[in-house]
């Protein structure tokens, strides 16, 4: 299975803000973006650089694909679906990514990052419906209900992730009770409920060209 392995807060540092790649250390001043805030690399602290349009178009799409941990292969996938939905293609986008079971599992705060909420699902520690599945792209719909299994619940990490989740706050498109690992993906996220930084019509207008 192919696998992105680039370190996380490279990552993070070579998109020039916080992704959220390493859970509870992206909130502590271990941060690599608070210590570093430059790109990676031997000319990363040049500054003055200007992208191009298309430069722009791509770092973004770059930012996106790595903030939902999916694939170029996924992503143009998803990117399609999105195109042939109605309503705007980019906040289609956006939708279907959050829509994902692995997103919506580290939503719910059943994995620390979205990276250990993947495995959680792989691992079948989660049930949609009842149903268990293992599958982190399975799409949900509205109304649908996921929750951790009795075992998967019982492990420190999951407490101490549904813990830091429920100190945060949980978003507005999820109902979530934490004594039973268990919540409801209500809808779909609106675009405003959603991080502004995400320029997704510059992803738009990449495929478009």
């Amino acid at each position: 299975m192919a696998r992105n392995l680039d370190p996380k807060c490279r990552q993070c540092r070579r998109e020039g803000e916080k992704l959220f790649l390493k859970g509870e250390k992206c909130f502590t001043d271990k941060c690599s973006i608070d210590r570093r805030s430059y790109a990676p690399g031997q000319h990363g602290q040049k500054s003055g650089q200007r992208l191009s349009g298309y430069g722009q178009q791509l770092r973004e799409k770059q930012k996106i694909r790595r903030l939902y941990g999916v694939l170029e292969r996924q992503f143009r996938r998803v990117f399609g679906e999105a195109s042939r939905r109605k309503g705007q293609t980019g906040e289609n986008l956006l939708q279907l990514l959050e829509g994902r079971l692995d997103s919506v599992a580290y939503r719910m705060g059943f994995g620390a990052s979205r990276a250990e909420s993947r495995q959680i699902v792989r691992h079948n520690g989660v049930l949609v419906n009842g149903k268990r599945v293992n599958i982190p792209s399975y799409n949900l719909r509205p109304g649908d209900t996921v929750q951790l299994t009795d075992a998967t619940r019982a492990h420190l990490r999951s407490k101490a992730a549904l813990e830091a989740a429920e100190s945060r706050g949980f978003p507005a498109w999820i109902e979530m009770d934490v004594k039973a690992g268990k919540g409801i993906f209500k809808a779909y996220p609106a675009r405003d409920e959603l991080p502004a930084s995400v320029k997704e019509g510059l992803v738009v207008e990449l495929y478009s060209r």
